[in-house]
């Protein structure tokens, strides 16, 4: 195989893994491999991408990986059969015709090196020979076997010559390519995934008391279960295997190894192979595949829990923001009272105190008296409560308080998620934002910055600790962290950055920013004033062509000189803007001012060899709408006054809810009681839902329907069919 056929073949292999044309993914690594990143080429390069999204991007640069990752392993192979001189042609075809990882390791299975087996021990004993006689199933291997005595060589009998060569034989027989290939298939469609209780641990384990004694299809088992039980297993608590029925996995064995039945010798030699081929399945290829069909079991479960995982953290990130609104939040608490911090419309803090309006003290009067002051001094248009411990209780006296603007607009009170904010009070970005504050001043900030904009917010907080995955410790934590990385990156990129008031935490993820660039433009921004055009990012020690090329589009200077800076159009098109608004007549303000100047445009004019119709519909879309924010409208939630605790839930009841989570297995929906609900995948609706992403997501306001309430279990059970 020539080199170049070499690369024709790998880039469709490529493209077949991703599911996009050849020429796409070929482009795509291009681009990738020339510094640019996924959300400039999805945004940016769309002429080159053709029909990919910013998914599909991630599927190419992901399948890259694999693919090339196969290819140094072949690479390797191919080198170590070289090294011992046992690479024949017939060899090496082989290991350039396998196309997987398993294939390639089952055609390397017999040359790798490895420890000391009993097939070693048998064949330095001699006993080689006598194998080759069982293999050959003619003659009768007792009678030969005599000969193979040798008390010297620790051969001491007949039995022990068998026993040896029986040992050479399921050597043989595990390490066939085509014989691992029939069982791993037979593996994949029937195997069983069985857990039981380890021996002693019934009440030490009694959290995984569904799996003492289960057993499913382990291709059609949900990554939640399999994830549950391989941490079970983990754990020693419970005992997992993952095979088909020994019957037809033997029936293999035996239809590709033994013969026919002839002379009573062939017959001994049959009964000999027979033998060894049981013990070859039971002892090497069983645990062997076992071993295989376990480790693509937690891959499958790994690839579907970040999935989920990465979808909810999607949503989070994305939720409606408040926006630029003076926010005056509470981080709620009994006997240490609440924390009230001050935040001006960019979240700065302006005043912290701390007010006791809830039990033991009860101060409510003196609360009530501080924070309409307070609501009055800062033009509070908004109060942000924590809905921790006491956040119900909160929300309720806030809301008595009638708090209203100067204006007379009332001023909203609204729940606010507060998980993770304990994370981001200890955390380093925390104590180098208010070195002179403690935890629960930095954990209130949070609350009410992440009422203003979520997304700058959580972005400071490790994901993990936000509290929307699945089994998210026991995944693939490398593919984690880049799946999530992937996420939060996306949703930065699509909103876009304000260059001027951005923290640098927000920045390090805008497209080719690294978080040292990240920190120079704030140290820039701090020592300038302020940047007043895309181009002066130029001057910022760090930021080269490639950064500033990856990075201008997605940030945003509003009130600068030139209007396109608050867009999402790139600088390298401004002078395409420039002309159609010559061409329309106008300044490029008249033309972003004017809707019927843009929809008067015609874009076939303007299509040249790198700009095509997909990014003149982009552009034009920025000039009707620039720096839309993609992000819903934000809406005031309340519980229903009617429950405060579980004990309050009766069946039937209809409760507001918000979404906190959505697995696999269903959604997670808080209903004010300080305790989820679950809405079971089979009640979220009056149809089949495969995957319950389709009906519900994280943040979603939504009534819901009370099935069932488990007091001493403190479980509710809840409902969307017939809401």
């Amino acid at each position: 195989m020539s080199h170049s056929n070499a690369v024709i073949d790998i880039t469709d292999r490529i493209a077949a893994e991703a599911g996009c044309k050849p020429a796409e993914a070929r482009n795509v690594l291009e681009l990738l491999d020339d510094g640019a990143t996924v959300p400039f080429i999805s945004r940016y390069r769309k002429e080159r991408i053709g029909s990919l999204d910013e998914v599909g991007v991630i599927a190419v640069r992901d399948a890259a990986e694999r693919v090339r990752e196969l290819e140094k392993r072949r690479a390797a192979v191919l080198e170590s059969l070289a090294e011992r001189d046992v690479l024949t042609r017939e060899l090496e075809t082989a290991v350039m015709r396998a196309a997987t990882a398993a294939e390639l390791e089952d055609v390397y299975l017999p040359y790798r090196p490895k420890r000391r087996t009993r097939a070693d021990i048998a064949r330095e004993r001699g006993l080689g020979p006598l194998a080759d006689v069982i293999l050959a199933q003619k003659a009768d291997p007792v009678g030969a076997a005599s000969g193979f005595v040798d008390p010297e060589s620790d051969v001491p009998d007949v039995n022990a010559a068998l026993a040896g060569a029986r040992d050479i034989v399921a050597e043989r027989v595990s390490e066939d390519a085509a014989t691992r290939a029939a069982l791993r298939n037979l593996f994949e469609r029937s195997a069983l995934l069985r857990s039981a209780v380890a021996r002693g641990k019934k009440e030490a384990a009694d959290r995984y008391r569904d799996y003492f004694n289960w057993s499913e299809l382990a291709h059609r088992a949900p990554s939640h279960r399999i994830l549950a039980v391989l941490r079970g297993a983990a754990e020693g608590m419970l005992t997992v295997h993952v095979r088909p029925d020994e019957e037809p996995a033997l029936e293999i064995v035996f239809g590709r190894f033994l013969t026919p039945r002839g002379s009573a010798g062939a017959a001994a030699a049959s009964a000999q192979m027979q033998d060894a081929l049981v013990d070859a399945y039971r002892r090497l290829l069983a645990p062997s595949l076992e071993n295989e069909a376990k480790a693509a079991l937690k891959e499958r479960a790994d690839v579907e829990a970040i999935r989920v995982f990465a979808g909810n953290l999607r949503e989070l990130l994305l939720a409606p923001p408040l926006g630029a609104k003076a926010v005056l939040a509470l981080d709620p608490g009994l006997r240490t009272g609440c924390k009230l911090v001050c935040l001006d419309s960019h979240g700065a803090l302006l005043h912290s105190e701390t007010v006791y309006p809830l039990p033991p003290r009860n101060d409510v009067a003196g609360a009530g008296a501080r924070i309409t002051a307070l609501a009055a001094e800062f033009a509070v248009e908004a109060v942000a409560v924590g809905n921790g411990t006491g956040g119900r209780e909160a929300v309720a006296f806030c809301e008595a308080l009638g708090l209203t603007t100067a204006d007379g607009v009332k001023v909203p009170v609204v729940s606010v998620n507060e998980s993770g904010a304990s994370v981001y009070s200890a955390s380093e970005v925390a104590r180098r934002e208010f070195p002179e504050r403690d935890l629960t001043v930095r954990g209130a900030v949070s609350i009410g910055r992440r009422l203003q904009d979520p997304l700058s917010e959580l972005v400071k907080i490790d994901p993990k600790a936000i509290g929307v995955g699945q089994y998210q410790h026991d995944v693939d934590q490398k593919a984690l962290k880049r799946a999530l990385d992937d996420t939060v990156s996306g949703c930065v990129n699509a909103v876009g950055v304000e260059l001027n008031t951005a923290a640098g935490e927000l920045l390090a993820y805008v497209a080719g920013l690294s978080k040292k660039i990240a920190d120079a433009i704030v140290a820039y921004r701090g020592a300038s004033g302020g940047y007043s055009a895309r181009g002066e990012l130029m001057k910022v020690p760090g930021v080269g062509p490639k950064a500033f090329e990856q990075a201008a589009g997605f940030l945003r200077i509003r009130g600068g000189p030139n209007p396109l800076d608050a867009s999402a159009v790139h600088p390298e098109r401004y002078a395409l803007v420039e002309r159609m608004a010559a061409d329309a007549g106008c300044t490029v303000a008249e033309l972003m001012r004017d809707p019927d100047r843009c929809g008067s445009i015609r874009l076939e004019r303007y299509v040249e060899h790198d700009v095509g119709l997909p990014t003149l519909r982009d552009i034009l879309g920025e000039l009707s709408r620039p720096g839309r924010d993609p992000r819903s409208d934000f809406e005031v939630f309340r519980f229903s006054d009617e429950v405060h605790e579980i004990g309050d839930v009766r069946e039937g009841m209809r409760l507001p809810g918000i979404v906190t989570n959505v697995t696999a297995f269903g959604a997670f929906v808080d209903v004010g009681v300080h305790q989820d609900g679950l809405i079971h995948v089979s009640e979220l609706a009056d149809r089949f839902v495969r995957d319950p992403a389709e009906v519900v997501k994280p943040g979603q306001h939504l009534t819901v329907r009370v099935l069932n309430v488990d007091l001493d279990r403190r479980r509710i059970a809840l409902s969307l069919k017939g809401v």
